[in-house]
């Protein structure tokens, strides 16, 4: 079994490098799509102050209860990533929760965004379960939209414990899916069909907590991702009238 899960793990990075240097070579060939996350001309900044842009993906700077920092991206993160990448980072805290929400925008190249994962294990953080969640969104409709829920442990060189919640999905500017495979299918159908390269963002909330609250934190997480994630994206999930199955539009 174990096996059989590497190879398809390495199939699917084979598939990913694959997809990322075939749309670089066809760049100039094709149209960009639109986005489904709001972009604006507005400077971002490193931790040390240094100016990264003068674009980024627009976050809500109020959020009610929460204290809100503007973030941006790493260096790593700038290094590793193409160029023509957009980032929208914000951290928001309270008394009960730490959020840290990230949105990664790709431009012409697919390998702005990588399986999230990578994001967790590449900071020491073991990933103890994955599982589909669905959030019900009450603006500007009510609709469900389907997301993947990570929890993680860490140990800090000091010995002290962490867990956390790491909740993404990804948005075009007409779709919303939790299915990294489901994304790629769909660039490389618009590619082929449209000459168009859909322009994907990867959203991501990250809570880190203290042992024995992680049910609370995911809880007052849930409201906070239900309560901004209509702040952020444009595109949105197919009306329902109640709490009901999450469907991917």
């Amino acid at each position: 079994m174990r096996q059989r899960k590497w190879m398809a793990f390495g199939v699917a990075l084979g598939m990913i490098a694959a997809t990322g240097g075939w749309l670089a070579g066809v760049a100039g060939r094709v149209k960009l799509g639109k986005p489904g996350v709001k972009v604006a001309p507005d400077a971002l900044y490193q931790a040390d102050g240094t100016l990264v842009s003068n674009r980024c993906v627009i976050l809500p700077d109020e959020v009610p209860g929460f204290h809100c920092q503007k973030g941006g991206p790493t260096q790593t993160e700038l290094t590793d990533l193409p160029a023509d990448t957009t980032f929208g980072r914000n951290l928001y805290s309270n008394a009960d929760l730490d959020v840290q929400l990230t949105v990664v925008l790709m431009g012409t190249d697919h390998t702005s965004i990588h399986q999230p994962e990578y994001c967790l294990t590449g900071q020491d953080w073991t990933i103890t379960n994955e599982e589909r969640i669905v959030l019900h969104i009450k603006r500007p409709y009510p609709y469900d939209l389907p997301a993947v829920k990570i929890s993680a442990s860490q140990v800090t060189p000091s010995g002290k414990i962490w867990h956390c919640s790491y909740v993404y999905w990804f948005v075009s500017g007409d779709k919303i899916t939790a299915d990294e495979g489901s994304r790629l299918r769909s660039m490389w159908k618009n590619v082929l069909e449209r000459g168009v390269v859909e322009r994907w963002a990867y959203i991501s909330y990250f809570a880190p907590c203290l042992p024995g609250r992680e049910s609370d934190s995911f809880r007052e997480l849930q409201k906070f991702i239900e309560a901004t994630a209509p702040d952020i994206q444009t595109v949105t999930g197919e009306r329902v009238d109640s709490a009901g199955t999450g469907a991917e539009k």
